[in-house]
C-alpha cells in the first residue's frame, strides 16, 4: 500500500544494497537536485530497495532524496543520467525525482511533537498536493513529470473499502491534484463521482476548502497543517482525540466503487483497458514463487479431466424432454384425425371439442456458465494436500477448457498465490508448498471475486475452500463467506478429518475446525476424497440450474 507517509521520513535509512551500481545515478542527480530545488545542500541517492516501502522519499535530517532504481529501469545502463534527454527515457524514474524535490523545496514543516498519529497521517496526505502545486508554480515544465509520477504514488489499496475515510483519503490523493494543477478534472471525472456517492457534495465541498487552505499555507507552517488536518477528521465524523491512529479498512468487506474507480484512472493513465491493468495488478502480487516445481501431467490426470470434462457437459445440456399438448390453433403439428373429426363437428353444428394441433413446450433456457473458484490452505498443518490439489488445480482447468465453465486455484498461506488463473491451460502441473501461517484467507476470497466477479448473479457461482479452518482472522472470513452466500454464491468447505499435528503453535483467535457459517461444510478423510467432492459438488450444481 502506498500512504503518503512514507514519502517524507523524519528518521535515518538503513543502507541500502546495490547501491554501487547506480552510483553514477545518485552522482548525477546530486548535480541535478539544485536546479529542481534552489538548495545546494541535498544529496541524491538510487539504489534498488531505496526509500524504504515507498518508490521515493525524502529525508530531511539527511537533506536526502532517495529513489527506488526498479522504478527508473531494470539496469543502470538503460541512459545517461548526466544528459538531459535522459528524463524522457525514464519519465517514472524523474518523476519520482521531481517529487522528492517538491518536497525537499517545500516541505519545510515537521510535525510538531506530541501531535496524534492520525493527524500527522492527514496532514502528511494534504502535504502531497501542496507540495507537488508549489513546484509546479515555481517551475510550471515539472508539471509534466509530476503527472508520470501519480500512478506510481498511488495504489488501488488506498481505496480499500467504501467507507468515508477512504473515500477522503482519494479525495486528498487524486482530487486536491486537480486544484493544484497536476491532473485534470477530466483525468478524475470516475474518481469524483465515486467519492461524491460515498460523502455527498457537501462533505465533499467541505474537504475541498481544506486542501485549498493547504495550498497555499507557508512552507513552514505545522501549525495550519495539523488544524486543517483535525478539521478534515471532524468532517468525516471521526474524533481524532478518540481515534488516535489512522483507521485500517475492514478486512471482512470487499473492494467497492472506489476501488473501481481508482483501477479506472490507474488503467488509462497506464493506456491499459480496467481489465488488463487488473490482470497485471494480481499477476505481480500472486505469481507463484520461482521455487515451486513443476512437472508434465500423468496419463491419470488427462483422464481424469476428460472424465470430469464429459460430466460437466452432460450436466450442462441434459434438459427434460419438453412435453405436448393439443391445441384448437396453429402453431404445431397438424394431426389429421383431430382435424377431420373437428370439422365433422362443426358440420353438424356441434362446438367442436377436437384439438388438430399438438404443440410442443419451449426449451428450458440455457443453463449459465459455471464459475468455480477453489481455494486451497496451504499451512503447515495441510501438508499433504497440497500434491492432490496441485494436481486438482490443472484437472479442473483443463475440464473447464471443454465443458464451456471457468475455474481458478488459488493457494494461501502467508501469501496469497494464483495457482492456476482462469481461462489458462498450463502445460505443467505446479506444485504448491506450505507455509507456516494462513493470515490471507480474507485476501484470497477477494482475489477469487476479483477473478470470477462471485457477488454477481449473470452464472453459476461456487467457492469450494479445502481447509482445516485453523485460520487468521476468522471473523473477517465468515463476513466475506456470508457476502457471497448472500449474493447467490454456493460455498463448500471441506475440512480434513485430521486434527493439527501435536506442538503446532496456537493462536487464541484461531480455532481448530472452525466451521463457518453459510457454507456445505463435508469432512473429508483424504485430498482424493476433496477432489471428489469439489467435482460432484460442481456437477450437481450444474444438473440443477
Amino acid at each position: 500500500m502506498s500512504r503518503p507517509s512514507t514519502h517524507l521520513h523524519q528518521g535515518a535509512p538503513p543502507p541500502p544494497a546495490g547501491a554501487s551500481d547506480w552510483h553514477h545515478w545518485s552522482a548525477a542527480w546530486t548535480r541535478h537536485v539544485p536546479l529542481l530545488t534552489g538548495r545546494t545542500d541535498l544529496t541524491v541517492l538510487v539504489a534498488p530497495g531505496a526509500a524504504g516501502d515507498a518508490p521515493e522519499c525524502f529525508y530531511p535530517r539527511l537533506n536526502r532524496i532517495e529513489v527506488d532504481a526498479t522504478f527508473i529501469a531494470e539496469r543502470p545502463d538503460v541512459t545517461d543520467p548526466a544528459k538531459a534527454r535522459h528524463k524522457r527515457l525514464v519519465p517514472t524514474g524523474y518523476g519520482l525525482l521531481v517529487h522528492g524535490a517538491a518536497h525537499a523545496a517545500h516541505s519545510r514543516w515537521a510535525t510538531p511533537p506530541g501531535t496524534l498519529p492520525i493527524l500527522a497521517d492527514v496532514a502528511a496526505m494534504l502535504e502531497e498536493s501542496r507540495a507537488e502545486g508549489r513546484q509546479r508554480d515555481r517551475r510550471r515544465g515539472d508539471r509534466r513529470w509530476l503527472r508520470h509520477v501519480v500512478t506510481t504514488l498511488i495504489a488501488p489499496d488506498d481505496a480499500a473499502v467504501d467507507d468515508a475515510w477512504h473515500a477522503g483519503q482519494l479525495a486528498a490523493l487524486l482530487l486536491a491534484r486537480v486544484d493544484a494543477r497536476i491532473v485534470t478534472s477530466k483525468d478524475v471525472r470516475p474518481v469524483r463521482a465515486a467519492v461524491t456517492g460515498i460523502l455527498g457534495r457537501k462533505r465533499l465541498r467541505q474537504l475541498r476548502d481544506i486542501w485549498r487552505e493547504a495550498h497555499i499555507c507557508d512552507d513552514t507552517d505545522a501549525d495550519t497543517m495539523i488544524d486543517l488536518a483535525r478539521r478534515w477528521c471532524q468532517v468525516l465524523g471521526i474524533d481524532p482525540d478518540q481515534q488516535y491512529v489512522t483507521p485500517v479498512p475492514d478486512a471482512g468487506l470487499f473492494p467497492g466503487r472506489l476501488a473501481a474507480a481508482l483501477v479506472d484512472y490507474l488503467a488509462v493513465a497506464g493506456g491499459l483497458t480496467p481489465g488488463e491493468y487488473g490482470a497485471a495488478l494480481l499477476a505481480h502480487r500472486h505469481s507463484p514463487p520461482a521455487e515451486w516445481d513443476r512437472r508434465d501431467p500423468t496419463e491419470q490426470e488427462h483422464r481424469a479431466a476428460r472424465d470430469l470434462a464429459h460430466r460437466l457437459r452432460q450436466a450442462r445440456t441434459r434438459h427434460p424432454e419438453p412435453g405436448r399438448r393439443p391445441s384448437a390453433i396453429p402453431p404445431g403439428r397438424l394431426r389429421t384425425r383431430h382435424a377431420i373429426t373437428a370439422d365433422a363437428q362443426t358440420s353438424a353444428g356441434q362446438p367442436p371439442t377436437a384439438a388438430p394441433w399438438q404443440q410442443r413446450a419451449p426449451l428450458p433456457p440455457e443453463k449459465p456458465r459455471l464459475h468455480l473458484a477453489i481455494l486451497v490452505d496451504l499451512s503447515g498443518s495441510m501438508d499433504r494436500y497440497t500434491e492432490a490439489m496441485s494436481s486438482a488445480a490443472w484437472i479442473f482447468a483443463h475440464a473447464a477448457r471443454r465443458a464451456d465453465a471457468t475455474t481458478t486455484t488459488i493457494g494461501f498461506g502467508d501469501r496469497t498465490t494464483i495457482l492456476v488463473p482462469p481461462r489458462t491451460y498450463p502445460r505443467q502441473v505446479l506444485h504448491m508448498r506450505t507455509d507456516f501461517a494462513t493470515a490471507t484467507f480474507p485476501e484470497a476470497v477477494k482475489v477469487a471475486d476479483q477473478l470470477l466477479d462471485l457477488r454477481h448473479g449473470r452464472t453459476l457461482r461456487m467457492l469450494a475452500v479445502v481447509s482445516d479452518g485453523y485460520l487468521d482472522d476468522i471473523p473477517a472470513g465468515q463476513r466475506l463467506v456470508t457476502t457471497l452466500h448472500r449474493a447467490g454464491c454456493a460455498v463448500l468447505w471441506l475440512h480434513p478429518a485430521d486434527p493439527p499435528t501435536a506442538g503446532e503453535p496456537t493462536d487464541p483467535d484461531q480455532i481448530w475446525g472452525n466451521t463457518f457459517l453459510h457454507t456445505t461444510t463435508l469432512t473429508v478423510t483424504d485430498p482424493v476424497e476433496a477432489i471428489t467432492a469439489i467435482a460432484d459438488a460442481a456437477v450437481t450444481a450444474l444438473a440443477q440450474a
